[in-house]
């Protein structure tokens, strides 16, 4: 037999007590939907989706009823770039709908994201870096004084090049991803998340979205629920946030970590259709 006592939890268990939404038989209210399709998607084909096949799903989810929809990454390739652009210029986002474009804690990525969505009427800034355990020893080699300047700068220089385009009348918004929130002390996860609602100046008018992900899915639907119960419970200003999921597969369990991160408090999901994801994927939304 092979030795597992060297394998430890790569999860952060809660103390006990934050466990109230068992109580829930049911959401009350429902949760806005994001579709994550047009990134997640294309991260898992093997040939990735042309200009033509991007612009005709995403036309499909418009279709469909999606009000907030990832166009991607637009800094991460000329393609990725070219359809927010084509979307912009031939005026194909309803008013009612708002993209949302993703981007790295990094300067010339951010700058090279602006570029891509002025001209937007709605759009959202969804920026984030690692903040787990494993990747600040491994990956990083900083402490979490450090990771945390790094979601901090980010949020300092997204504010200020936000600004001209707000005042231009663009309806403009932020979201930050604590990447690897299931690998991350909840105490952490809660530090982060607040210094950069700081930075972004959030208030209750002015919502910033924290989105928690599953990345890697490496706990039971349970414990994640009462991890987003503690999140929430101890996050200063709760006020001045949205709290999104974006629930990951691992376990094949998506669905059930969603359902009861919705008892738990969380008031946004970030998925794609049928699940078709990235790496082990999404949650599947259909379901």
């Amino acid at each position: 037999m092979m030795d597992a006592t060297k394998y430890a939890p790569g999860y952060y268990p809660v103390p006990a007590g934050y466990d109230s939404w068992v109580k829930k038989d049911h959401i009350e209210q429902a949760p806005a939907w994001c579709s994550v399709d047009l990134r997640d998607g294309n991260q898992a084909l093997i040939v990735p989706m042309s200009l033509e096949e991007k612009l005709e799903f995403f036309q499909m989810l418009v279709r469909i009823g999606f009000k907030e929809i990832e166009v991607g990454f637009p800094a991460a390739s000329e393609t990725e770039y070219e359809f927010l652009r084509t979307l912009i210029e031939k005026d194909m986002i309803p008013d009612d709908v708002t993209v949302q474009v993703l981007t790295q804690c990094r300067d010339h990525i951010i700058r090279r994201t602006f570029e891509a969505v002025k001209g937007a009427p709605r759009a959202v800034i969804h920026f984030y870096n690692s903040t787990s355990t494993l990747q600040r020893k491994v990956v990083f080699h900083m402490d979490t004084d450090e990771i945390t300047k790094i979601a901090t700068d980010a949020a300092d220089l997204i504010y200020e090049m936000s600004q001209p385009l707000i005042q231009s009348g663009m309806n403009l918004r932020f979201e930050y991803s604590p990447e690897s929130f299931m690998g991350t002390e909840m105490d952490y996860a809660v530090e982060v998340c607040q210094a950069v609602l700081e930075h972004l100046h959030a208030a209750p008018e002015r919502k910033v979205i924290l989105n928690l992900p599953t990345t890697v899915e490496n706990c039971m639907p349970n414990q994640f629920a009462d991890m987003l119960e503690y999140f929430i419970r101890k996050l200063p200003g709760r006020e001045r946030a949205i709290i999104s999921l974006h629930p990951h597969n691992d376990r094949g369990t998506g669905v059930a970590t969603t359902e009861m991160g919705l008892l738990a408090g969380a008031e946004r999901v970030e998925a794609t259709l049928f699940g078709n994801g990235e790496r082990t994927g999404n949650v599947d939304m259909v379901t």
